[in-house]
């Protein structure tokens, strides 16, 4: 019988290529790495970008702010004697200013980088689905797994007895 297959993949009398099932089971044998990789890459990078939202870094600037905002009150508790009440409210007023400039530049910020990253996750989301799908219709008609004829023989409802 033509094209008939035997076990662990070997395919009898199809007129086959000299050397084509080298190829054949070199490609199958490269093919589960690389997918291996391509799918742990993505997921690599779909979690540092994760972890990049959640975690925005402090800018120069609000490091100056809060630096800024220390010094006042600072100052503000040095003034302790009620002829510099005064001094002491303006410096605290100075600084729930600074507080306030810091939590509007902040909300500023993380609705900035979250726009940022969300469209970085969309891009990446996208590209992980063309993936996928190439990566199926690619090897759609290679087998998942082989499993050796020795392993199957018991199951077998022509040669063995149930």
């Amino acid at each position: 019988m033509e094209g008939e297959i035997m076990g662990e993949g070997e395919i009898l009398g199809g007129g086959e290529m000299p050397g084509g099932g080298e190829i054949l089971e070199r490609t199958r044998s490269l093919a589960a790495p690389f997918v291996f990789f391509i799918i742990i890459a993505f997921q690599f990078a779909a979690k540092r970008l994760q972890d990049l939202k959640r975690g925005a870094s402090k800018t120069d600037k609000e490091m100056q702010l809060r630096a800024e905002i220390k010094q006042l009150l600072k100052e503000a508790a040095s003034y302790s004697q009620p002829s510099t009440f005064a001094q002491a409210a303006k410096l605290r007023r100075m600084a729930a200013a600074k507080e306030k400039e810091l939590a509007n530049y902040q909300a500023h910020l993380t609705q900035e980088m979250k726009l940022s990253y969300d469209l970085y996750l969309k891009v990446l989301f996208i590209v992980k689905v063309i993936a996928h799908v190439v990566i199926i219709l690619w090897f759609w008609s290679s087998p998942v797994a082989y499993v050796s004829q020795h392993l199957v023989q018991p199951f077998e409802a022509n040669g063995g007895q149930i």
